[in-house]
Formats: structure tokens, C-alpha cells, sequence
């Protein structure tokens, strides 16, 4: 017997993954979806998947990425709309890491986009749980 017991805890242990990424995700969300100085340079990330949006467009799509951080991590927590929301959240990261091997950043620095990508799409196979507002 190697801890099998904690089998019955899938649900609770699907919850506390859900509430703890999602609250690293409000927390950095936060500064993204209040600040309309940033969109613009979160929109133009995506030079790096080979689209170079107008100053305007950018706007737009930073918007977009910084709402699906911050309102991702809110449908995250409460299991609502849980899979669409992980959708989002996947390809905000997918563009992130992009970014960044663009960059030529070190693992170190790409390594929160890859874990977190990783993340959300495991989480759409795995469906937010019984512990959450939307009922599979």
C-alpha cells in the first residue's frame, strides 16, 4: 500500500490545483488587465508566432491576453466555462514561450510558460471536477 488512500481525495486535489493556479493567475493577471500601458507590449508578443499586429491591433490582443490571464484564473477557481478558459489561458501561454524561445531566453526564464502551458492543457482533458460550479 503506497499511499492509495489519497485516491479518494482526486476531487479535493483537483480543487486545490484549480484554486492555486488560479490564484498565481489573478495575482499576475492583476497588473495586466489594469494597466492599458501594457496591452500594447503584450499585444505585439506576437510577433514571435510570426504575426505583427498594427500598434492598435496589439492594443487589442494585449487586452485580450491580460483578460484571459486575470478572468481565465477566475473561471479557473470557480470551474466555470472551465475548458474554454483553458483554452485561453493555453494559448496566452503557448505565445508567451514563443516569446520566449524567440528571445533566446534561458530555461530558467521560459520554464513558467512551458509549466504553465503543460498545466492547461491537462486540465482540459481533465475537466474541472465535482467541486466546481459547471457539472460535467
Amino acid at each position: 500500500m503506497t499511499l492509495g488512500f489519497l485516491a479518494r481525495y482526486r476531487e479535493v486535489g483537483l480543487l486545490i490545483l484549480r484554486v492555486g493556479v488560479g490564484a498565481i493567475f489573478l495575482k499576475t493577471g492583476w497588473p495586466l488587465i489594469s494597466n492599458p500601458d501594457k496591452w500594447q507590449g503584450l499585444g505585439e508578443a506576437l510577433s514571435a508566432v510570426g504575426f505583427t499586429p498594427s500598434p492598435t491591433v496589439a492594443k487589442v490582443f494585449g487586452f485580450l491576453a491580460a483578460l484571459s490571464q486575470f478572468g481565465g484564473a477566475i473561471c479557473l477557481i470557480l470551474g466555470f466555462l472551465f475548458r474554454p478558459a483553458c483554452i485561453l489561458l493555453a494559448g496566452t501561454m503557448a505565445v508567451a514561450l514563443a516569446m520566449h524561445l524567440k528571445g533566446g531566453d534561458p530555461f530558467g526564464v521560459l520554464m513558467p510558460s512551458l509549466e504553465s502551458l503543460i498545466v492547461f492543457v491537462s486540465l482540459m482533458f481533465i475537466g474541472p471536477g465535482k467541486i466546481s460550479i459547471e457539472r460535467e
